[in-house]
């Protein structure tokens, strides 16, 4: 079975998927484009056209600062503009093209789309993250496009530190119509992974998502329950997961590098999800994550309902991020 669901979109679909973007990330926008405006006025009157001069620039690199987007890429962001305009007569709009082609430029090789139908079957994918970060929604979310799509999903409430983790995954999965594997509060983390993997090998799935605990102040506990997981299904598969996605919270920040290494310190990581993006002005991290870490980036979520879930698309999210439809 071969799915479209996270492969390229058609000209049509991608145009609506790029006004959802260019809505999901309307706060993080908002703020870069003030900013962006800011460096283009004087005393208050806003200039049609204006010289890119050294204290233009400097503002422009605050206002990259102010979304997050860490001091590295917002001072190479900003010597990319000026490499390209300085000394010319710009506009607000052609800064804002400028940034949006030197965001791009970061994001590209980040750029991979996840296409779940690739053998062998069932895909095994293991979810982590620190608690709160929307893992469990992510799942929800992937289970129920997945759904949509025809394909047969079993979801393991591994993550049995918390009652609510189990509970919510139980709706998303009676939504999708995906089994699902779970055990009481504290039961044993792997022996549900293990179940799951069972599961979904014994009814033909095609896809087992595993949620994790995220406990991420205690990195010797979480590396031990990883661990214990991952020898656990290579009992059935050997190869298993075949993906391990990171899931990061977009309020948090720049907290969500230090995320990134604490959890690449303990485990594999094989592709990111950046979540919550609709709820901050914060859009710029994912810039300086892209920046940081060689990591694949899959999924950004932009809203609560499940196709708020959108595959990754660089050029798209860069121009949302500066304001430009």
């Amino acid at each position: 079975m071969i799915w479209g669901l996270f492969t390229k979109k058609n000209p049509a679909e991608q145009q609506t998927e790029s006004k959802g973007l260019f809505d999901g990330l309307r706060k993080s926008s908002s703020k870069l484009a003030e900013g962006v405006s800011a460096a283009f006025s004087d005393a208050g009157a806003v200039f049609t056209k204006k010289k890119l001069d050294h204290a233009t620039i400097e503002a422009l690199e605050d206002a990259l600062l102010a979304s997050d987007m860490g001091a590295s890429a917002a001072g190479d962001l900003a010597q990319a503009v000026a490499k390209k305009r300085f000394d010319k007569e710009t506009d607000s709009n052609e800064a804002r093209e400028a940034l949006a082609e030197g965001i791009a430029d970061i994001l590209r090789p980040r750029e991979a789309h996840l296409d779940l139908s690739n053998r062998p079957k069932p895909r095994i994918v293991l979810v982590i993250g620190v608690n709160g970060s929307g893992k469990t929604t992510t799942i929800g979310k992937l289970a129920h496009q997945l759904a949509a799509a025809n394909a047969k999903v079993v979801i393991g409430a591994a993550d049995t530190f918390r009652a609510a983790a189990i509970e919510q995954l139980q709706v998303w999965a009676n939504r999708s119509g995906a089994d699902f594997v779970w055990a009481p509060q504290g039961a044993d983390a792997a022996g549900v992974a293990f179940e799951t993997v069972k599961r979904a090998k014994a009814e033909n799935a095609d896809v087992a998502l595993i949620d994790t605990a995220g406990r991420l102040q205690n990195k010797t506990e979480l590396m031990a329950e990883l661990s214990k997981i991952v020898r656990s299904i290579r009992k059935i598969d050997e190869d298993a997961p075949h993906e391990t996605l990171l899931v990061l919270d977009a309020t948090v920040g720049q907290n969500a590098l230090s995320q990134v290494e604490s959890f690449r310190s303990v485990t594999d990581i094989t592709g990111l999800v950046m979540t919550k993006l609709d709820g901050t002005a914060k859009g710029g991290v994912l810039v300086a994550l892209a920046q940081r870490h060689a990591i694949p980036i899959h999924f950004v979520g932009v809203g609560e309902k499940a196709e708020d879930l959108r595959p990754f698309d660089a050029s798209a999210f860069a121009r949302a991020l500066v304001g430009l439809a």
